[in-house]
């Protein structure tokens, strides 16, 4: 007991749960400038982009803001990517829009309860879990939240008004009152579509930039490079002037954000109960609400955020632990509930930016999360100017990205058997997100249990008959071996020959399998015909030495066992001009 107290109290544990211990003592002036650049970046990123995904999520734009910045300061301590920015996203921003009923009570809260799940789930090393949601299924989630999205700020370009949010009902009443589209609306969000596109068009063509430069040209460069990249806040500040010179003059031309809430949140619990129409809903109640939220929020914010932190740690050459990064993220939801933030998670798109203006710490975090303190605390009378329209580009233009129709054509050529999952996923999410989410994974599992269950088995039939299992023999499998070598000896030859068992993929075994080897021998037993075992692993071996199966022969190699059956030349005919063993006469059954 004491050395595992011992332990947990090292330094090395320590480090492990602290990150910034392991990177701080080599930290540079170069970082801190290379920090400071990266993280007032992703600042002017991270503004435009958290009031527009307040508007995915159903909440007053200052949310957006609110749930922000927890992040920034939390992950600079807790976090292992030096890439990655936690925040609002709009992916999750979208769940929250569909399990907190656009309430921000329950928005809050939902933030506190996913923070700890995601605490206990880190805390618990049960990072792993994420692994048994399927890469296809991941893929039409996203995809199928990337369209959601994208149609539900149709809407805001088109300048329409109450409109249902519910996707089906939305196409709909979308298409129903497209003849109340306001021009004003349509032409700015049209206008500012085309800029974004354009600017990172014109981003992602500049070449790297030489160090041999004339002075102009330096300046131009790096002119073009800033814009480019902070380009949703230079959109949405020029759309604002604009909406402003309009409003200015008494014309009302553009469809605007409205008065915001000023100043910081106030730091307090996250509600456990609702008070509406004069009605108080109780914690247990908002529990049930929440229903299975409380699993797929938690998950799927994970999930998001390790797979970016994992992406630009390959790229970059380091390494992550997916547990502490449970830990930061939960912690950060805990923190942020108690100013006001719904659920958050790792950002691809602030992350890209953050990591391609060069940040070399999580310290640059500090540098982002100051930005949206100032603009919570001055610039939010001058959000009552934002045109939704602009927000709406931002969003669109954003989750674009996301959307990957190509992967349809990937799973044809690779695996078309992963299209189920991905079409149940994707085509699932539009209904109710949680049941796509649970469509995928079930149908990702039924795959995954049947190829356990019917594994390929190898036959090559030599007068004796060598039957190669190519992969693992569990307990839903064992029926389906006995099934096939009863077939292929008992009824296919005529007179029944021996059979020669090679189990060398065989890494686990259990009572339902031995038993089931016990019944087979018994079997050819009946039968007089010699069934033998090859290449068992030893703790295989030690296993069924200690089951004490009667009639039970196992031999080294396939070799060893035909010399017992035929004697020294019964080996031969099993190679053909040197080609490897089991090379001919080869047959398939699975």
């Amino acid at each position: 007991m004491e050395s595992v107290v011992r332990k947990c109290c090292s330094y090395r544990t320590l480090k492990r749960r602290l990150p910034i211990l392991a990177w701080m003592p080599q930290y540079s002036l170069r970082w801190l400038k290379m920090d400071l650049l990266a993280g007032v970046t992703v600042g002017l990123t991270v503004v435009p982009q958290a009031l527009a995904y307040a508007e995915i999520a159903g909440l007053p734009v200052q949310y957006g803001l609110y749930s922000s910045f927890m992040g920034c300061f939390v992950y600079c301590l807790l976090g292992t990517s030096k890439d990655i920015t936690l925040g609002p996203t709009a992916i999750m921003s979208l769940l929250v829009a569909s399990y907190a009923y656009h309430n921000p009570v329950y928005a809050v809260l939902l933030a506190f309860l996913c923070g700890c799940i995601q605490l206990a789930m880190g805390i618990l090393q049960l990072g792993f879990l994420v692994d048994f949601i399927s890469y296809p299924v991941i893929k039409g989630f996203t995809s199928s939240a990337a369209v959601t999205i994208g149609f539900g700020q149709v809407k805001n370009i088109l300048g329409l008004h109450d409109i249902p949010r519910q996707f089906f009902r939305e196409v709909y009443y979308t298409f129903h009152n497209i003849a109340e589209t306001r021009i004003g609306d349509l032409v700015l969000g049209l206008v500012c579509v085309l800029l974004l596109v354009l600017l990172k068009m014109m981003k992602n063509q500049l070449p790297e930039k030489s160090d041999h430069l004339l002075l102009l040209n330096r300046v131009c460069y790096n002119i073009v490079n800033f814009t480019g990249t902070a380009r949703n806040a230079v959109i949405v500040v020029a759309a604002s002037l604009v909406a402003y010179s309009f409003e200015s003059q008494d014309q009302h031309v553009f469809t605007l954000t409205g008065k915001t809430a000023q100043g910081l949140p106030p730091f307090r619990l996250p509600p456990f109960s609702d008070t509406a129409s004069n009605s108080t809903v109780g914690f247990t109640e908002m529990l049930q609400n929440f229903g299975a939220g409380l699993a797929v929020v938690p998950l799927v914010g994970f999930l998001e955020s390790i797979a970016i932190a994992k992406a630009f740690a390959s790229q970059n050459n380091y390494r992550i632990d997916p547990n502490q990064e449970l830990i930061a993220i939960g912690t950060t939801n805990i923190l942020g509930s108690l100013l006001s933030s719904y659920p958050v998670t790792g950002s691809f798109g602030r992350t890209a930016v953050n990591s391609q203006t060069g940040v070399c710490s999580t310290a640059g975090g500090i540098a982002t999360g100051v930005i949206v303190l100032l603009s919570l605390a001055f610039l939010t009378p001058l959000f009552f100017y934002i045109p939704k329209a602009a927000l709406a580009a931002v969003i669109i233009c954003a989750v674009s990205t996301v959307f990957d129709l190509g992967i349809v054509a990937t799973l044809w050529r690779v695996k078309k058997l992963d299209l189920l999952p991905f079409l149940a996923s994707f085509l699932g999410c539009f209904w109710e997100i949680q049941y796509g989410i649970l469509a995928g994974i079930a149908i990702s599992g039924i795959i995954l249990f049947f190829n356990i269950a019917r594994p390929e088995i190898k036959i090559a039939d030599y007068g004796t008959v060598v039957v190669q299992l190519q992969s693992g023999l569990n307990f839903p499998a064992v029926e389906h071996v006995c099934d096939q070598l009863y077939q292929h000896v008992f009824e296919a030859a005529v007179p029944p020959r021996s059979v020669i068992l090679d189990c060398l993929h065989v890494s686990s075994i259990d009572y339902t399998t031995v038993n089931g080897l016990r019944e087979l021998i018994r079997t050819f037993q009946q039968q007089n015909v010699c069934l033998l075992f090859s290449h068992f692993q030893p703790k295989i071996l030690s296993i069924l030495t200690s089951a004490e199966i009667e009639g039970f022969r196992h031999f080294d190699s396939i070799e060893t066992a035909l010399h017992h059956l035929h004697g020294d030349d019964s080996t031969h005919d099993l190679y053909d001009d040197e080609k490897p063993l089991l090379s001919r006469n080869e047959r398939f059954y699975s």
